[in-house]
């Protein structure tokens, strides 16, 4: 049976069985075809892709390969002049003329010599124009003076004078430093022509007698890289740009110019602070690992502002020293355009082929499958027991036959069905009345052991508790009554034995061996303090055998006006031997928080019994969960039990006990007042308590009993009766 109600829950429509597998190898393939030619595109960007940052990469690396070469080439030439005197450093005129054809020829920025003697002079295109030469003398200070020229390379006027010192310059101490060709640092300054920014080719120069004579510079503006890359044939969204080894900014094909201006002052921008967000994306991305890391070539994919880029990282060398990093950025939708609208077209066909299906699908599974349901209907007809069924024939063979099958398998099922319904009537009243006897049978047995077993308790328990108070109390209270004589008594004698000894200091030997044996002033120091002691401890015993009086009620009136917070304190009095401090685990502390409440009409002993339990339960809860811990964890969270009582609506009294014991799970809060259930180990407790003083505060006084608890945290019993009982 349980087999067969698997497999009838796993079963599908036929119409679904019909339909689905057709539809769905219909979108498989369509999906499939969809999904590679998505994917074929995918791979046809990714080459394109690298295929144009490859392009380009080449393009700015054959650009600087002949840009860069230049100066330093120059400066051989012209060092190679030098050094067999075809050309006299000391000719200024001469010198000024055949730097100033050159820089007619070649586009450069400065070309210039600084001798030892601290003499030399450069012609500059400071403005990306206009040819100047400058002058300088060994003299300091305004030892350089601009000069304007004209067509041919002659001298006009004087444009500015200002101090110059070769020593003091980068691009004269580097090379002289190095004795070699080589780039020197990166040269910035802010002219009223305009951004000078300029990377220096220096080589030193010698005589022909190898004597060094100075050095000579070529500078190129690189400016005008940046100039090159915008011109890059390159998408709009796409980024060229070449950085320095600690990653600042020296030329890109964006907007942005790689420098800013503070306080009139040329500051270069490095590249994670560039106002570009591709390049500043970029340029975290490579210093995650350290610009000066990257050795050899390398791509990656990132994500910008919501979209892909494909990046290439080039290191770029030259034998003099330069060493940059060159970077390519590609974004993909400038490829995805027209993959995007073929993967359109393919979903709209899938769509299409999949209604086409769906359409021919459920007319043909109409045909089929309308005889099998009008079976189906029938039979979860008789399933609900509706038994007199029967079923068209259908113009289908098959399905005729079995038409004509369930007809005749229908009648005799109705035959059966109807006999058996007759015995199964007849059983379910005879199940009925008996399952009513039993029910009524345990309710009552309940209820009557509950009741024997409340009034067994109570009863001795109040015998018990009166008995004992009664027997204690006589000899107590003549101790009690005796102590004050006694007190009295001992007091003359003590003053008779003062002043005795006022009178006769110097008693007989024998009086002063004895009183040294007593020890007489010792004695007539603690005998006092010995009977102020005892008369505490019969104090303390009146007490108690009072709470135990007030707690059995057995000398009052079974129902009457009673002092609630006289009822909590005498529970709390017999207790006492568990709250306080034992050897192994320190006190429990009692929080009393009382309100202002009025008498209160009740059974008094039984409500006092309600408290009895709740309290032990209270204590056992907390000494489970101190055997959890150790002692002084139990000092730093100490055991506490709060007692709060107050007015609610001005006719009910409200009592909570709440402790912060182990607490109670949820599948046991909801069954801890049936009788019987216990959480306690065998032999700690039947069950019965929290019953029976359900049934003390719900039945007896009308009020309610509601238990809340956190397991680890604690529980709180609030009770609520009202103040005045209504015993009609």
């Amino acid at each position: 049976m349980k087999t067969h109600y698997l497999s009838k829950a796993k079963a599908l429509p036929l119409q679904i069985v019909l339909i689905v597998p057709f539809v769905i190898q219909i979108f498989a393939a369509v999906s499939l075809v969809g999904y590679l030619s998505f994917k074929n595109g995918q791979r046809a960007v990714n080459d394109l892709a690298e295929q144009l940052i490859h392009r380009t990469s080449d393009v700015v690396d054959e650009h600087l390969k002949s840009y860069l070469s230049i100066p330093q080439t120059l400066n051989q030439i012209n060092a190679d002049t030098i050094r067999r005197g075809i050309l006299d450093v000391r000719d200024r005129q001469t010198l000024g003329k055949y730097f100033w054809d050159q820089m007619q020829a070649y586009d450069l920025t400065y070309i210039g010599i600084g001798l030892t003697t601290g003499e030399g002079m450069g012609v500059a295109r400071y403005d990306g124009k206009t040819i100047t030469i400058d002058d300088w003398t060994a003299k300091l200070p305004n030892n350089i003076s601009t000069y304007a020229t004209d067509n041919q390379g002659n001298r006009t006027q004087v444009n500015a004078r200002w101090t110059w010192n070769n020593f003091s310059e980068s691009w004269y101490t580097q090379p002289i430093a190095a004795g070699k060709p080589i780039w020197a640092k990166i040269v910035t300054a802010n002219f009223p022509t305009g951004p000078y920014i300029t990377a220096s080719a220096s080589r030193p120069i010698y005589d022909s007698q190898n004597r060094l004579l100075g050095m000579i510079a070529t500078d190129i503006h690189l400016l005008k890289l940046s100039d090159f890359l915008r011109n890059l044939d390159i998408s709009q969204s796409g980024r060229v740009f070449l950085l320095e080894r600690d990653g600042t900014l020296i030329a890109s094909s964006g907007t942005e110019k790689p420098f800013v201006l503070v306080n009139q002052e040329i500051r270069r921008l490095r590249a994670i602070n560039s106002s570009d967000p591709i390049i500043q994306n970029i340029a975290r991305h490579l210093q995650i690992s350290g610009f000066g890391s990257i050795t050899q070539d390398t791509d990656f994919q990132l994500e910008v502002e919501g979209k892909r880029h494909f990046v290439n990282v080039v290191p770029w060398r030259d034998k003099y020293g330069l060493n940059w990093l060159m970077v390519v950025s590609v974004p993909e939708n400038t490829f995805m355009a027209q993959i995007n609208a073929n993967t359109r077209t393919t979903i709209a066909l899938c769509l299409s082929a999949l209604v086409v299906a769906s359409v021919m699908g459920v007319f043909t599974s109409h045909w089929i499958v309308r005889p099998i349901l009008r079976l189906n209907w029938a039979s979860e007809a008789m399933a609900s027991g509706n038994l007199n069924q029967t079923v068209q024939t259908s113009s289908i063979r098959e399905l005729n036959t079995l038409s004509n099958s369930f007809n005749h398998m229908a009648g005799q099922l109705h035959e059966s069905f109807t006999a058996l319904e007759k015995s199964k009537e007849e059983l379910e009243e005879r199940v009925e009345e008996r399952t009513t006897e039993l029910k009524n049978a345990l309710g009552e047995l309940q209820r009557t052991q509950s009741q024997v077993i409340q009034s067994e308790k109570m009863s001795s328990l109040g015998q018990l508790v009166a008995g004992v108070a009664h027997e204690i109390n006589n000899p107590v209270n003549f101790i009690h009554g005796n102590l004050a004589h006694v007190q009295e008594y001992t007091q003359d004698l003590l003053a008779l034995m003062q002043l005795y000894q006022q009178y006769n200091p110097y008693p007989a030997a024998e009086i002063q061996t004895v009183a040294e044996d007593i020890d007489l002033e010792f004695l007539q120091s603690d005998l006092p303090k010995m009977l102020s002691s005892m008369k505490v401890g019969t104090d303390r015993i009146r007490q108690i055998v009072l709470s135990l009086r007030n707690f059995s009620r057995i000398d009052e009136a079974e129902f009457k006006c009673v002092d609630i917070h006289e009822g909590i304190d005498s529970t709390l009095m017999i207790l006492q031997h568990r709250l306080k401090a034992k050897p192994e685990q320190p006190e429990i502390d009692v929080i009393k928080d009382y309100g202002t409440v009025p008498l209160v009409e009740c059974y008094a002993g039984q409500l006092n019994q309600v408290f009895m339990n709740i309290l032990i339960n209270a204590i056992d809860a907390l000494e489970e969960n101190k055997t959890k811990l150790t002692y002084q964890e139990i000092k730093e969270n100490p055991s506490q039990i709060k007692i709060r009582t107050s007015v609610v609506n001005s006719t009910w009294l409200e009592v909570a006990i709440a402790d912060n014991g182990v607490g109670i799970s949820k599948e046991f809060q909801q069954r801890i007042f049936d009788p019987f259930f216990t959480t306690k180990p065998i032999g700690k407790g039947t069950g019965m308590g929290m019953s029976i003083s359900y049934q003390i505060i719900t039945e007896k006084h009308g009020g309610k009993l509601e238990c809340f608890s956190t397991p680890e945290k604690g529980t709180e019993f609030i009770i609520q009766i009202p103040l005045r009982l209504r015993n009609g």
